[in-house]
């Protein structure tokens, strides 16, 4: 419907409907794009993106969108054109990779898990070098995670007699934040910070770390919405995308690409992130993978 779009992404909002309708995906490094001049940034897990259908013309939508503004809380340093990187062989890179989900305990679908490894091949056939890594964290991180986003959701303004025409997850997670108190709520973002300079550190020799973007294949409209039990709806999202909040937490560079399709037509992505402010050498590497396996003419099968 339009050749490029800009997304928001506080746990994967870019690159979840990105992987499910075949479409390139980035969430930059924190503090690439302002949130201002209204978005209030509590926590730097949120921030925009480009949506496209290849590489390039998500590179010149985040060329576009790119800068700070005065009082963002987070800057990313300057960098040149991310169009230009585009254009530019990445040279041969050291890339971790690991499969276990992170944010909650489920299996990987063997198209999923298909992609992955054929992505891993791919990458190794161009002549990069491709080992296993240990995951950034566990699962006690989640849970601060979680406490996080739901006071996110709570300090949306809604008035109070439209609070009802919210989605029943959407008036759990309120509820959820307003139980918080201040201390937990420093406390937890205090763990997500210690945890994301863990992992950079641990990382820091990668050049870029492959994961599957989600689960499972896309699922049907409404299959994973639980209105009766908005915790149950809440579990089915983190089994559905045990992947994409990480990069929230770290703040790092992570872009999903349509590599890989079902049997049945639908689009299977993977996800490549990078070290944090080098977005130029992730656009670098997605570019020669779709210049190795070109997607830009295929549509998901119910097109």
């Amino acid at each position: 419907m339009a050749p490029v779009a800009q997304g928001n992404d506080g746990g994967g909002s870019v690159r979840i409907p990105a992987s499910a309708c075949g479409l390139v995906g980035l969430k930059p490094t924190r503090g690439r794009i302002s949130n201002g001049p209204l978005a209030a940034d509590y926590t730097g897990l949120v921030c925009h993106g480009p949506l496209a259908r290849t590489v390039r013309d998500a590179a010149a939508l985040l060329d576009v969108m790119a800068g700070p503004m005065p009082g963002d809380p987070y800057w990313a340093p300057p960098c040149g054109s991310f169009l230009a990187a585009a254009g530019r062989e990445p040279g041969r890179l050291r890339i971790g990779r690991f499969c276990t989900p992170v944010v909650a305990p489920t299996e990987l679908h063997p198209a999923c898990l298909r992609a992955y490894e054929a992505a891993s091949e791919l990458l190794a056939e161009l002549g990069h070098e491709v080992e296993d890594c240990a995951p950034p964290f566990g699962p006690e991180v989640v849970g601060q995670f979680e406490t996080v986003w739901a006071v996110g959701a709570a300090l949306v303004p809604v008035e109070t007699d439209r609070e009802s025409q919210l989605l029943p997850l959407t008036r759990w997670l309120r509820d959820r934040g307003r139980k918080a108190s201040g201390v937990e709520y420093g406390l937890a973002l205090g763990e997500m910070q210690r945890a994301a300079r863990r992992w950079l550190v641990e990382s820091r020799s990668y050049d870029a770390i492959l994961t599957p973007t989600l689960a499972q294949p896309p699922v049907g409209v409404g299959e994973l919405r639980d209105d009766a039990d908005p915790a149950r709806d809440f579990e089915n999202q983190k089994r559905f995308t045990p992947f994409t909040s990480v990069y929230n937490v770290t703040g790092q560079p992570a872009i999903t690409l349509p590599l890989h399709w079902s049997e049945e037509g639908l689009p299977i992505g993977v996800m490549l992130a990078g070290r944090p402010a080098e977005e130029e050498l992730l656009l670098s590497l997605a570019a020669q993978l779709e210049a190795a396996r070109p997607w830009h003419t295929r549509k998901p099968a119910c097109w």
